[in-house]
Formats: C-alpha cells, structure tokens, sequence
C-alpha cells in the first residue's frame, strides 16, 4: 500500500498529513501551522506565500509519497499575469470590497436566472462579485487557493471540479465554466482555466494525465522538499473532500462539515433549482462521482473563535463545561446575521443582537458560549430540516465531521435541535477525504461506498441520542 500527503488547508489553519490503507486507514500529522488574515491599508489578504513555505516544509518533513493532494476552503483566488506571476495577494473573503457587488449584479441578471445556471447560494463574497470588485487588467488565469499552489508546484494550470463549483460561474447541470454568463457580467472569459475532475482510477479511464493528476513536481520544488512526487487532483473543496469521508453505512444521512463554517446538508444525485431551494439559501456543489452537495452556510464555530479571541483566549475546556451547567435558551441569536461575518468584538455584537431582539444579552463567558453555542445548533436545525424539506431526502442519521466533532456540548445540542442521531467524528475528515481520493487515483480503493465503509470501521466516532428540548419556542424567537 503506498503513502500519500495531504494538504489541508482551513481558513484558521493548515497542516501536512500523510495517510495509507496498510494498516486500515491511519493518519499522521507531520507539521501544522496557523492561517490568519492580514490587513494592508485597509484590505484584507491571505498570507499565500507564507502558507507555500510551511507547505514545502510540511513536504519536506513528510518524505517522499505516492503523491499529494491539497485542498482548502473555497472561493478565494489568485490572479496570474501573462508571465506567469501572482498578482497581488489574494484578498480574504472576509473583506469589504464585495459590499454591494451581489445586489448589484442580481438587479442586472436576477436571482432566479442566476440560481438557474449555477445553483448557488446568493453569499456576498462568492467569486463571482469578488472578481467583479476586482482589477483584472493585467490578469490572464484565476486559480482557485488549491489550484494556485498546485501551479506552484507543478507548472500546470488548471481548475479542479468541486472548488470551481462554488465561484457561481459553473454550470450547475453540464459542470461546465457558463460563459454565456461570463459575457453577459463583462469578465474576461480567458481567466477561466480548464477543468479537472477529482483523480479516479484507470479502469474509467484515468489513465490520462490530466484525469489522475496534476503534475510532476518542478525541479527547484523537488530540489527544496528533497523527493520527486506528483500532485493528484483531490476534492480540492475542503468541504467536497470532507464529504468523501463522511462514515455513513445508512445511505440515508445528512452532513454537518464543522468548523470554522457549518455546511449542512445531502448527498443528491441531481441538484435542486426550485425557487423555494433559491429563497431558502440553499446551494448545489460538485462532490465526487457526479454528485451534488445539496447544503446551506451556517456561520459555524466563528462566533466561538472570535470571541474567544476577543476574551484573550481562555482554556476552553473550563468554559465548555461551565456552559453545559448554564441555563438553556436564556438567549438565543440567528448565527448567519451579516453583522457577525466580520472579524472584531464577537461578544458585543452577540449582546447587541440580543438586546435588538428583547433578550438579556449574556452575563458571563459560560453564559456566552451557551448562546453561542445553541445557536449553532439552531442553525443546525434550520439548515437540515429545510434540506429534507426541499430535497424529498429521508434522513435517518446526521454524521458531523470536522472539528466540531471535538465539542461534545454542541454535539448534543445538534442532536437535541435536529431531533435525530448524530454520529460525531472523524475529526480530521477533510484530510482523510483528501488520502482516499489520491489512493482511488491509485488504484488501492474503490468508491464512495467502500471509502465510507473503511472510514465507519477504522476511525474513532462518537453517538449522541437526542434528549428534547423547546427548539421550537427558540426557533421562533429568531425567525419571527
């Protein structure tokens, strides 16, 4: 069985693994480093050059592997210019050159044509109006955070599936770059690289480079890691990838990819372009094998990050624990308002909502995670029953993966919410995804079934049984 590396990268952090299937399905982290935004007169950027140094060290420490993979969270990207060269640094989602760009474009195109072509959630900062609030002059090719760092390494350009789906440019049906919107919004329909789909084996005909990789690596690359390798083309959407792992053995499951973001769903077979799908925010993502990630964005364990970065960064075991003592539902917030997408004083704008809405904001930090942390849940709620709802979906199960698998208070309280069974872990999911598709490439592993079937009987997982609890009378308090 060969070794493989995986690049996963989160918006909070990134790390190197290496993963094979000799003994099951085993992981090892071999180097881990932060990710955080940095802000340059007024505008917010990724650090992509010092993520590529700790990449190349990650890869260096690793040594050598059947191949790598990278994956990352969506939507973001570099621009290259005629010589090959990034443009600037890719700017952070979170910034605010993206203010008013989505209302703009809908009154040109309209939201119904626009979820018709690329079913996608209307988010302020999807690709589509950051390029539009972009300077493009010079710009020839936009690669995508993962597909950037695999031109990096390798010198081939390219867009992998599942990523270019979340930009709002794809074709939801021919999984396609829709250029006749690309016209119509006046973008320069050569930014647009080719696309890849995740790597898969050779008996349905992978035998072709672009199908099973990326590339080799360049030689100054192999020089500075050491070893000569290649790059397979993975489920280069941290949350398409995520997926790939997710241990169900019931097919009829919902997923909570947690972290960060909350992406909560199903699995489809085709998407849904209903306009109850479009009102209710709903968006259809490229998975792997043809299948659709059918889920809605809940804001997800920044509220906890940032307020606890806010406090100073308090142990959080304490707080967790305290939390789980105070009194439910004394304050409960919608988790996806917009005055909660920005970094800065998390708490106060979680007190000022509270206030906004007739509730006593929080009194203390146990308090605060308490809310923090059933309103998630809530959002939990929320995001999968609507799936069921507008899908026809049956859902006997939720599996939560990520690393809000690790809180065992907001897993019970998604199992409260939901009224069903959650099944918490892997933890490390994204990157077990990640080794899976590369060993598929590689022939050591069959499909989703089998991929899903090895992550249930090797990794650690945990159940919660859903206790009750007035999630009505709570929903209703923020719905209206």
């Amino acid at each position: 069985m060969s070794r493989f590396a995986a690049v996963d990268l989160g918006a909070s952090s990134g790390r190197v693994m290496t993963g094979d299937l000799a003994n099951g399905l085993s992981l090892t982290e071999i180097h881990r480093f932060t990710n955080g935004p940095v802000r340059v007169h007024g505008t917010l950027h990724w650090d992509i050059l010092g993520l590529y140094r700790e990449i190349l060290y990650g890869l260096r420490a690793a040594g050598p592997t059947a191949s790598i993979g990278i994956d990352s969270w969506a939507i973001d990207y570099g621009l290259i210019d005629a010589r090959g060269a990034l443009i600037g640094n890719p700017v952070h989602y979170r910034d605010a050159r993206t203010n008013g760009v989505r209302e703009r474009v809908l009154a040109e195109i309209g939201s119904a044509d626009m979820y018709d072509i690329s079913g996608l959630q209307f988010l302020p900062f999807n690709t589509i109006y950051q390029l539009l609030a972009d300077q493009l002059k010079d710009a020839e090719t936009m690669l995508l955070i993962p597909d950037l760092l695999s031109y990096w390494l390798t010198g081939e350009i390219g867009a992998e599936l599942t990523n270019a789906s979340t930009t709002g440019l794809l074709d939801v049906r021919t999984q396609s770059w829709a250029y006749p919107l690309i016209d119509r919004l006046r973008l320069p329909s050569k930014l647009f690289p080719p696309l890849r789909p995740p790597g898969f084996p050779t008996e349905l005909g992978g035998d072709a480079p672009e199908l099973t990789g990326t590339g080799r690596l360049r030689a100054e690359v192999a020089e500075e890691i050491g070893w000569v390798g290649k790059v397979t083309a993975v489920a280069s959407h941290d949350t398409a990838s995520a997926v790939v792992a997710v241990p169900a053995t019931d097919p009829d499951f919902a997923y909570i990819s947690c972290g960060t973001w909350s992406l909560a769903g199903v699995e489809l077979p085709a998407p849904v372009l209903t306009a109850e799908s479009r009102e209710a925010g709903f968006t259809n993502e490229a998975g792997i094998d043809g299948t659709v990630r059918y889920l809605r964005n809940v804001m997800g364990l920044w509220l906890l990050q940032e307020s606890l970065r806010t406090w100073g960064n308090p142990e959080l075991s304490p707080l967790l624990a305290a939390a789980a003592q105070a009194r439910p539902f004394a304050a409960i917030v919608n988790p996806d308002m917009p005055i909660f997408l920005p970094p800065g004083d998390m708490p106060a704008r979680i007190a000022a909502e509270c206030r906004r809405t007739g509730q006593e904001a929080p009194e203390d930090l146990p308090g605060f995670v308490r809310c923090v942390l059933e309103s998630l849940a809530l959002g939990h709620r929320m995001a999968i029953r609507q799936a069921i709802a507008l899908s026809g979906r049956r859902v006997n199960v939720i599996h939560l993966v990520g690393g809000g698998s690790r809180n065992t208070l907001l897993c019970q309280l998604t199992a409260d919410a939901c009224g069903l069974p959650v099944v918490a872990g892997p933890t490390e999911a994204t990157a077990l995804g990640n080794i899976l598709v590369q060993a598929r490439a590689a022939g050591e592993i069959g499909g989703l079934p089998e991929m899903r079937a090895l992550v249930a009987a090797t990794q650690n997982l945990k159940y919660y049984q859903p206790r009750g609890g007035d999630w009505a009378e709570a929903e209703a308090r923020i719905t209206g």
